[in-house]
C-alpha cells in the first residue's frame, strides 16, 4: 500500500504545475499548515476539535445508517462531521466553500465522477482548500445493488480515476454508496481494495427541503436529536448554498465541533480509464493560475486573522471484519427515523429487506 501511495504520489506531482506542488502537499491527507488554519471569523468560527485521520486498509464501514455491521462510532458529544455529496456544481459548491471559509471549517465531498470531469476547477478549489475527497461512483446510479458485479466495479473504479485526475491531488480512499444503498458484494470489492465505506449518521434531507428556512430548521433539529454524527449534504442544491451559512451559525451557537477526516493513505486509481478520462478533462475550461490558488491565499485576508494551534489527531486502524448484515431490522429502523422522514425511505427499508437476498451476496 505505501509503495503504491508513493508512485501515485510521484504520478500527480509530475502532471502538476511546479508552484502549485509543496503548498499541496503540505496541506493534503494531513494536518492543515499554519497559514490553512488562519480563521477571518472575528468570533472564531466553528472550533475543529480534532482530525480523525483513518487507516482505510482493513475497508471498514462508517456511519449508523448502513445495513451492514460497521465500526464503533468515532464522534464525542457535539462532534459533527459535514460531508457534500454529488458535486462539483461551479456555483453551488463555491457558495458552499465561502461558507465554510467563513466559519473555519473543514468537510468531506464525495464527488461524482462525471461532475468532477466536467467542472475539474471547481474540485481543484474544494482540494486546494484543505477539504478531503473521496469518491460517489462514475454517474450515481442509485442502487448498485441492483448492476452486474462488473458494472459495480467500473462505477466505482472509473469514478475514482475521475476525482483523482480532475482534482489534481491525491485523493482519499472513501467511498460513499449512491442513496445510501450499501451491498455486499461492493462492500468485499472495496474492503479488497483498501477503501472505507462512508455512510452518514444525520441526513439533512436537502434534497427535498421547500426552502432554506426549513432546511435549516429540520438539520439543526436532527442534529440536537443525534448529539453527534456523519451529517449528509448535497452540493448541488441550492437550498443547501442558501441555508448552510444560517446552519453553521447554528451548529456555533449550540457549541458544536467539527471533526475534519483525513486518510492515512491515499488511494491509488486505476490507470484504465485514463485515456478517455484525460480527452474529458481537455475540454473543460482549463483553471487559471489565480483560481488554482484562490483557496490556498483567499481572496481576502484582514490584517490580523485568528490562528489557531493545530488541533490533536485521533488515528483509527480497524482490523479486518466479516462483512455481515446488521443484527436487527427494528434497530435500523430506529437509527434511520432519528434523522430521516420515514415517508422518504419507506421504499427503501423494503427493499434492504428482500428476502432473496443475503449476506453472502
Amino acid at each position: 500500500m505505501q509503495r503504491h501511495t508513493r508512485l501515485w504520489n510521484r504520478r500527480w506531482e509530475l502532471a502538476m504545475p511546479r508552484p502549485l506542488v509543496a503548498i499541496v502537499v503540505a496541506g493534503t491527507l494531513a494536518a492543515l499548515p499554519a497559514a490553512a488554519r488562519a480563521c477571518v471569523n472575528p468570533n472564531g468560527g466553528l472550533e475543529t476539535s480534532r482530525i480523525v485521520q483513518i487507516d482505510a486498509s482493513s475497508g471498514p464501514i462508517y456511519g449508523e445508517i448502513t445495513r451492514y455491521a460497521g465500526e464503533p462510532g468515532f464522534l464525542k458529544p457535539k462532534e459533527i462531521v459535514l460531508t457534500f455529496d454529488d458535486g462539483p456544481s461551479p456555483s453551488i459548491t463555491r457558495s458552499i466553500l465561502a461558507a465554510l471559509d467563513s466559519y473555519c471549517a473543514k468537510a468531506t465531498f464525495f464527488p461524482v465522477g462525471r461532475m468532477a470531469t466536467a467542472y475539474p476547477s471547481v474540485l481543484r478549489e474544494v482540494a486546494n482548500r484543505g477539504h478531503t475527497i473521496g469518491a460517489h461512483t462514475w454517474t450515481h446510479p442509485r442502487n448498485l445493488r441492483r448492476l452486474t458485479m462488473k458494472s459495480v466495479k467500473h462505477q466505482i473504479e472509473k469514478g475514482f480515476a475521475a476525482v483523482a485526475l480532475a482534482s489534481n491531488t491525491p485523493i482519499a480512499p472513501f467511498f460513499r454508496f449512491p442513496g445510501l444503498n450499501d451491498d455486499a458484494r461492493a462492500l468485499a470489492y472495496l474492503k479488497e481494495r483498501g477503501i472505507a465505506t462512508l455512510s452518514v449518521d444525520i441526513v439533512s434531507d436537502d434534497s427535498y427541503a421547500d426552502s432554506a428556512e426549513t432546511l435549516v430548521a429540520n438539520t439543526l433539529s436532527r442534529v440536537d436529536a443525534q448529539g453527534s454524527g456523519i451529517l449528509l449534504f448535497h452540493d448541488i442544491k441550492r437550498a443547501t448554498a442558501e441555508a448552510l451559512p444560517a446552519i453553521l451559525k447554528g451548529l456555533k451557537k449550540r457549541g458544536y465541533k467539527i471533526v475534519h477526516l483525513t486518510s492515512k493513505f491515499a488511494y491509488t486509481p486505476v490507470t484504465t480509464y485514463d485515456s478517455e478520462l484525460h480527452q474529458r478533462l481537455a475540454k473543460s475550461r482549463p483553471p487559471t493560475l489565480s483560481v488554482s490558488l484562490a483557496g490556498l491565499q483567499g481572496t481576502v485576508r484582514p490584517p490580523d486573522p485568528v490562528i489557531r494551534s493545530a488541533p490533536p489527531v485521533t488515528h483509527l486502524a480497524p482490523a479486518a471484519r466479516k462483512i455481515e448484515l446488521a443484527s436487527a431490522r427494528k434497530r435500523r429502523i430506529r437509527d434511520l427515523s432519528k434523522s430521516i422522514e420515514n415517508r422518504v425511505w419507506s421504499r427503501i427499508l423494503d427493499d434492504r429487506d428482500e428476502a432473496s437476498e443475503t449476506a453472502s451476496e
